[in-house]
């Protein structure tokens, strides 16, 4: 199946994200990245048996919001989870990408009573309207359990489910990956802190400050380009895969 050139890059980015994920100690041996296909119903995410080591942009499905898989390699199955990607983007118009992984040090904050995780550094005013804790920790495996999921994330830009990991949305697949990589380095940094004292979260004034400063699209096209050049001189990801961003 030929596509077009907007769709071989989307495909090129979602490979990256999962491959840059894998490789960063985000997304292990489960997760998957997912992207909406512009004016469709539909958006490409990896198969169940496809190890995200060694994902390539041929290898992805595309699905529709009810996990039905419309097309992919022959003998591949959308993964288990595929209902929490539909149901977060059919839910979410605003939403183009969506990674989900399990990152432990960070869902510590679900396993404890009192100890909310909270925007400590300064990207993580990302979410400074909340990070809600989806209280189901089972496997997003239905559509049901999909809608559940998209009404504990509301109007938020990301989530936690309890004793099983993360949900970070954005507006694109470079963007997923700069708010995966920050919402990490945020939940280490609370972990980290709580460890040797108080913590202090940003205030209402720094959150202020940093919202007046910062310029979230050079950010995002300056850490897609340090992270996918780094991934290509490294070897990570072939030279010729054309990644968008500039």
């Amino acid at each position: 199946m030929t596509h077009s050139a907007s769709d071989n890059m989307l495909r090129a980015q979602v490979a990256a994200c999962t491959l840059l994920l894998n490789n960063l100690k985000i997304m292990g041996y489960s997760g998957h990245v997912s992207a909406r296909l512009p004016g469709r119903d539909a958006y490409l995410i990896q198969g169940f048996d496809q190890p995200r080591s060694g994902l390539r942009p041929e290898h992805l499905l595309i699905c529709d919001y009810d996990g039905k898989m419309l097309s992919g390699p022959p003998g591949q199955r959308p993964p288990a989870e595929v209902f929490l990607h539909g149901e977060v983007l059919r839910a979410r118009p605003d939403i183009n990408s969506v990674a989900h992984f399990h990152h432990d040090i960070t869902n510590v904050f679900t396993l404890v009573d009192g100890i909310d995780l909270l925007p400590l550094k300064n990207h993580a005013i990302r979410w400074v309207s909340g990070i809600p804790v989806h209280d189901d920790p089972s496997h997003v495996a239905s559509s049901e359990l999909g809608r559940a999921v998209a009404d504990t994330l509301g109007s938020h830009h990301a989530m936690q489910i309890r004793a099983h990991g993360q949900i970070v949305t954005a507006e694109s697949v470079p963007a997923c990956l700069v708010d995966a990589v920050h919402f990490v380095e945020n939940g280490e940094a609370m972990y980290h802190a709580a460890a040797i004292g108080k913590v202090r979260p940003l205030s209402d004034k720094d959150i202020s400050a940093f919202q007046r400063d910062f310029k979230r699209v050079p950010h995002i096209k300056k850490l897609w380009k340090y992270y996918t050049e780094g991934g290509k001189s490294s070897g990570l990801l072939p030279e010729d895969w054309e990644l968008g961003g500039e």
